[in-house]
């Protein structure tokens, strides 16, 4: 009853003009209490400035990140190109949910008898402006199909800088498509993908 007491005298204070501030002090009505509530703008200030070096810190932690796995490979010293057989023999037995053998160990298939690889890839070392200018200048840059791996580099940067997804090249792709150097380029002819190396000359640099 009090607190309906107090917000009725404020609105009556409220309505009086302005020579009429002058008034007498009618005393407490009730009970009062100090507030204990914080502030709130002063706690939302409070935790910003708790929060900003963990997310300052997890900023840093995106920009800079390289899986552990990453391949970085050399500079293409000569023009070269070769071709790959992606096919697999299995060294076990693929199961199904209910522990059923779908394919025995020993079975051998190749990948790209029942996947396409449109556009194909082209790897980079993205810490290296020569190599990162060289495709933003080939046609591969504009075909969005044309998938984007970096050998060392941050892929943030490249995201930034490129407008397009970057993916990190690992050790495992890296051995299957038996890649040695950059630039290369990945692109599938019939059941086999051919890898072509780009070497920089000079003069391009």
């Amino acid at each position: 009853m009090s607190c309906r007491i107090v917000l009725i005298l404020l609105l009556l204070f409220s309505a009086l003009p302005a020579r009429a501030a002058v008034i007498k002090d009618l005393g407490t009505v009730g009970k009062t209490y100090p507030v204990v509530e914080p502030d709130i703008l002063a706690e939302l200030r409070d935790r910003a400035a708790r929060h900003q070096p963990a997310r300052k810190e997890i900023l840093r932690r995106i920009r800079t990140y390289q899986p552990h796995d990453l391949q970085k490979l050399p500079p293409a010293t000569k023009d070269r190109t070769f071709l790959v057989d992606m096919t697999y023999t299995l060294d076990h037995h693929l199961v199904d949910g209910s522990g059923r053998v779908i394919y025995p160990r020993g079975y051998t298939f190749n990948p790209l008898d029942y996947v396409s690889f449109p556009g194909g890839m082209v790897i980079i070392d993205g810490g290296d402006p020569v190599q990162v200018k060289w495709f933003r200048k080939s046609p591969y840059f504009k075909d969005h199909r044309v998938r984007l791996l970096i050998t060392d580099g941050f892929a943030h940067d490249l995201v930034t800088q490129l407008r397009r997804p970057v993916f990190y090249l690992t050790k495992t792709v890296a051995r299957r498509m038996q890649l040695t150097a950059v630039p290369s380029v990945v692109i599938q002819k019939g059941d086999k993908l051919q890898v072509r190396e780009i070497f920089l000359k000079k003069e391009r640099r």
